[in-house]
């Protein structure tokens, strides 16, 4: 312990990621002295070798995931006055984001063994209002989709992933993102991929695309000459750029070495916490491959810990604040029984690619010695 508190290298929960400095650089050079560094080729390529590379299909590169959110509920038919079923335990965007649209959010309960959303809280919550689901892979592990889908389909309303936390997961024999009817990924500062900032838009619907990329640019459409094309839709400024699909673009050429680590850790501690006292680890539904973000482990005296963590130099700590506890979500509160029991009992360690053989061995003495 003491080497670390005097060298003062403490490891974190989170890390951003970047490939080769000069693979980078050279890159950035390129597109930044091209002459072009808005909206164009870089961009679409992005877009199409991201999609090869995660196994999906009609996407578009958005300014954030935020901004893919936005317009996924759009394309997902939420307009003000209508609800949309939620989780409370995720990042504040993916309910400020219902918001911004004008409808209402609805959270549902989650499990408290996964922090997930639980499909029978789910279900109890939709009424003739609902227009989405909204599901979030909380810190990489994939909810119960099969059941969440069958509910969508069986009372006539979309469903929608929330993927930020959970690139590379998979679910069955699908990768993340495939089951919805729209999904959004996360490529901002801390994610496994970053671009600095930016998002990515799957639709189920091919139909959607065209409308989708109108939102993305003001309401216009590319390629029409601007004196000529015409404006049906307020649009929004949420196009990717040029010099943030080159970063991406550098970093699908790394990315997967990457998140494979963060997948290995994860299944290390799966295997090495399980079985000591007051600690559980998540439960991952069989079929589903998470892939570890964070990771999740629920303790019985998280406070404690997170001291024990903090006493050989490696930071841990809840991470996120669920949203019901917001002021700007005070007219949605309800109770949450479950969700009250996870955030209890939770507390993240890391376990990316920066977590190194001997970090996990010493995180999992510590934890044993309590």
């Amino acid at each position: 312990m003491k080497e670390f508190l005097m060298s003062g290298t403490i490891l974190p929960v989170v890390k951003v990621h970047l490939p080769d400095r000069a693979r980078l650089m050279t890159a950035l050079e390129n597109v930044l002295y091209s002459g072009m560094i808005g909206e164009g080729e870089a961009v679409y390529e992005f877009e199409h070798r991201f999609a090869e590379q995660f196994g999906l299909s009609n996407v578009l590169a958005m300014a954030s995931g935020t901004a893919a959110l936005h317009v996924a509920l759009l394309e997902c038919g939420v307009q003000p006055g209508d609800e949309v079923v939620t989780t409370s335990m995720t990042a504040e965007p993916t309910n400020t984001t219902i918001l911004q649209v004008g409808a209402i959010p609805v959270f549902a309960d989650v499990d408290p063994n996964t922090g997930n959303l639980d499909p029978v809280s789910v279900e109890a919550a939709i009424t003739e209002k609902t227009r989405a689901i909204l599901i979030v892979h909380y810190a990489g592990y994939p909810v119960p989709l099969a059941e969440i889908r069958a509910i969508a389909d069986r009372k006539g309303v979309a469903l929608i992933e929330d993927c930020a936390h959970a690139l590379g997961a998979r679910y069955g024999d699908a990768p993340i993102g495939t089951v919805g009817d729209a999904a959004i990924f996360s490529f901002q500062a801390i994610k496994h991929m970053t671009t600095v900032d930016g998002g990515m838009l799957v639709l189920r619907d091919p139909t959607r695309l065209r409308s989708a990329r109108k939102l993305r640019w003001f309401g216009l459409e590319k390629g029409v000459p601007r004196t000529e094309v015409d404006i049906t839709q307020a649009g929004y400024k949420y196009n990717m750029n040029n010099v943030t699909a080159t970063i991406g673009l550098t970093q699908l050429d790394v990315i997967q070495p990457a998140i494979a680590r963060h997948i290995d850790n994860g299944r290390f501690f799966d295997a090495e916490l399980s079985n000591i006292s007051g600690l559980s680890v998540v439960a991952i539904e069989a079929g589903s491959e998470p892939s570890y973000w964070l990771y999740t482990l629920l303790a019985d005296d998280s406070d404690a810990v997170e001291r024990c963590m903090a006493g050989i130099g490696v930071t841990a700590s809840k991470l996120h604040r669920p949203n019901h506890f917001h002021s700007v979500f005070a007219p949605y509160r309800r109770e949450l029984p479950g969700l009250d029991i996870f955030y209890r009992r939770l507390v993240h360690i890391p376990c990316g690619w920066w977590v190194g053989d001997d970090d996990r061995e010493r995180i999992v003495t510590a934890l044993r010695k309590g």
